[in-house]
């Protein structure tokens, strides 16, 4: 056997869409996070970023099992003595549904360097409509 790494000038890239609408939130971000890290791809080479574009739409939509609706807090503290702020995931849908979806495939990528960079290639969205037509995004199953 001989065991073949890829470079990052070789990478070839595709554009993955998936549908929110009626999906469980983890099993969605499980499903982009591989898509993003190229773990779904034969070619993945550890160090070299392999991934490829998510487009997720219908974020508002995304389904949460037991009582996460109301049980679920998303925590931020910006430094400052007393800044803790802190949300239910139902104030968060309300205000900003694609945070939800953005902040759960950002928690299962690598916290390093690469990971920061592809979470850049991780597109959310609200509603139906995306931006991303052109690129003519394979619609993937969760």
């Amino acid at each position: 056997m001989k065991t073949v790494l890829i470079r990052k000038e070789d990478v070839k890239r595709r554009w993955v869409h998936f549908d929110a609408s009626g999906q469980i939130l983890g099993k969605l971000a499980v499903r982009a996070a591989r898509v993003l890290m190229g773990k779904d791809k034969p070619t993945i080479t550890p160090g070299v970023d392999t991934g490829d574009f998510v487009v997720v739409t219908n974020a508002k939509d995304v389904k949460v099992t037991g009582s996460k609706e109301e049980g679920k807090i998303y925590r931020k503290h910006t430094g400052w003595v007393g800044s803790m702020v802190e949300r239910p995931l139902s104030d968060v849908r309300a205000t900003k549904p694609q945070a939800v979806v953005y902040l759960a495939v950002k928690r299962m990528l690598p916290k390093n360097r690469l990971g920061a960079h592809m979470l850049r290639r991780l597109k959310v969205f609200p509603g139906g409509n995306h931006t991303h037509q052109a690129q003519k995004p394979d619609k993937a199953e969760v």
